[in-house]
C-alpha cells in the first residue's frame, strides 16, 4: 500500500524528495469494510486519509438526520474534515466508507512532523486544500444555476466511473436530487 503513496508523491513533488521514507513512516495501513464509519459529526477529526483503493463519502445530517452529501472520494486522493482536523474542534461533517477500501492514516502530530521534515510536502497540502475548497465552490455555483438533468450530465461528463460503481441514492444525495427523480431523469439520457 505504501508504494501507492509514494508513487503519488513523487509524480506530484518529484524524485528528490529528502526525507521521504521518513514521511511514509508516519502512515498506518487502515483496512475497511463497506459503510464503516470513519468520522461522525461532533468528534474531533484525528487523521488525514490518502485512498489507496475504495471509495470515501464526506456528508452532514440536518435536523430531520437526512444527508447531503458534499463529495465522494476515491482512489489516488486525501480525504479529511481539515477544520477539525487543523482546529481540534469537533467535525461538522462525517466520513464513511461506501466500499471496502485501504487507506494510509496519518494522524496530526505525524502530519506537522511531516510538513516540518519534508518542506516540499506544504505543496500537497495546498493543493489538497486548494482542489476541496475548488470542488465545494464549483459544485454549490453550478448546481444552484443547473437543472436535475444537467446535474446528471455534468457528473456523467466530470466524474464518469461514479455513475457505475456508486449507488443511485448516494448518487442523488451527492447533486442534491431525489432518489425518484434522479432515475426518471436518468432514464431519459
Amino acid at each position: 500500500m505504501i508504494d501507492v503513496l509514494k508513487h503519488h508523491l513523487i509524480k506530484r513533488l518529484g524524485k528528490d524528495i529528502e526525507n521521504l521514507e521518513l514521511v511514509l513512516e508516519k502512515f498506518k495501513p487502515i483496512v475497511t469494510k463497506r459503510n464503516e464509519q470513519l468520522l461522525k459529526q461532533g468528534e474531533v477529526c484525528k487523521y488525514v486519509y490518502f485512498i489507496v483503493q475504495g471509495c470515501l463519502q464526506v456528508f452532514v445530517y440536518d435536523n430531520e438526520m437526512n444527508e447531503t452529501t458534499r463529495d465522494i472520494v476515491i482512489e489516488d486522493n486525501w480525504c479529511s474534515e481539515l477544520i477539525s482536523f487543523g482546529s481540534g474542534n469537533p467535525a461538522t461533517e462525517n466520513i464513511r466508507t461506501i466500499e471496502p477500501s485501504q487507506l494510509l492514516a496519518i494522524d496530526r502530530k505525524g502530519f506537522q512532523e511531516m510538513m516540518q521534515t519534508v518542506p516540499q510536502f506544504d505543496k500537497v497540502y495546498k493543493q489538497l486544500l486548494e482542489a476541496s475548497y475548488a470542488n465545494s465552490v464549483y459544485r454549490i455555483n453550478t448546481f444552484v444555476s443547473l437543472s436535475g438533468l444537467d446535474r446528471i450530465k455534468w457528473l456523467m461528463y466530470k466524474r464518469p466511473s461514479l455513475m457505475t460503481r456508486v449507488s443511485s441514492k448516494l448518487i442523488a444525495f451527492y447533486l442534491g436530487i431525489n432518489k425518484d427523480v434522479f432515475s426518471r431523469l436518468k432514464a431519459k439520457l
